[in-house]
């Protein structure tokens, strides 16, 4: 793959100890046949070999090794290495199809004003298919109030400008995990999300060290939302959806923080739901 400063799309695949997933998910972009595509690869201090597996394809990607600092310090250091147009993400327990990156380069072709697109998934959970529920349908459009409740883009799916991913200053470095429910509610409240219908994307789920397995998901959520309400400039009704949802969201921590005997923690949630009701000034 020849060097560039003028790349039409750069893909970046953060990693951490998987080794033999890793390899898989390169092989499914280079063989996407797009030209005018660069593959960053993070390494983020992986301690399986890593590096050994990926050296068969040094001609091909760009290889950078940091200190384990998380999947958002990852995927924001290949994007400032990243020189294309648009930027695409790939986990790296997940696939990419025939066809993907060519599909959404058409679509931003034939919708110049488009900032963000992603396509549809195939779900595959310990090597078996399964099928979302409904309450996973991804939508088309202005999101904003369908994603309150629930992440409903995927990073594996994504494909933006550049520009986009720059002006929402990336993923927060500080969240352990949800931090790509926290970009796309930053984004998706002043932009369009279009969904291609099309399952272009495998995602892989039921091994170890998926952040979505983590506990306390929804403390994180809770963070993103009144980030999103103290500094995004929401409308009033987007803003109504998202103290709406907040409120849930808090009630719904605290009641899991009181079963597991966290009475201080509860406690706090509670007594600032009950005095912030109208403002969501929750921290």
């Amino acid at each position: 793959m020849t060097k560039s400063t003028d790349r039409l799309v750069s893909v970046i695949i953060p990693t951490f100890n998987r080794a033999e997933m890793v390899t898989e998910a390169v092989e499914s972009v280079l063989s996407q046949g797009v030209e005018g595509m660069e593959l960053i690869v993070v390494d983020d201090g992986s301690t399986d070999g890593t590096a050994r597996a990926l050296a068969p394809y040094t001609d091909s990607i760009t290889l950078l090794s940091t200190p384990h600092r998380g999947v958002s310090f990852a995927r924001n250091i290949g994007v400032n290495h990243s020189t294309g147009r648009y930027i695409a993400f790939l986990d790296s327990d997940d696939l990419w199809l025939p066809g993907k990156l060519s599909a959404q380069l058409a679509f931003f072709e034939s919708n110049p004003e488009a900032l963000i697109c992603q396509t549809e998934e195939i779900w595959i959970k310990n090597g078996k298919r399964i099928h979302p529920k409904p309450k996973h349908k991804k939508p088309s459009g202005m999101i904003f109030e369908k994603s309150l409740k629930l992440c409903l883009v995927s990073p594996s799916a994504v494909m933006m400008k550049k520009e986009l991913f720059l002006s929402a200053k990336g993923f927060d470095t500080t969240l352990p995990a949800c931090e790509d429910y926290d970009l796309w509610l930053r984004i998706s409240c002043a932009h369009p999300v279009y969904l291609l219908p099309r399952p272009l994307v495998i995602k892989r789920g039921g091994h170890d060290g998926q952040l979505s397995s983590m506990p306390c998901l929804d403390k994180y959520r809770i963070y993103a939302i009144k980030k999103t309400i103290d500094t995004c400039g929401l409308s009033k009704e987007q803003r109504l959806a998202a103290i709406s949802e907040l409120r849930k969201k808090c009630e719904i921590y605290a009641s899991g923080c009181e079963k597991r005997g966290r009475t201080r923690e509860a406690s706090l949630y509670r007594f600032r739901l009950s005095i912030q009701r109208e403002t969501a000034c929750i921290t």
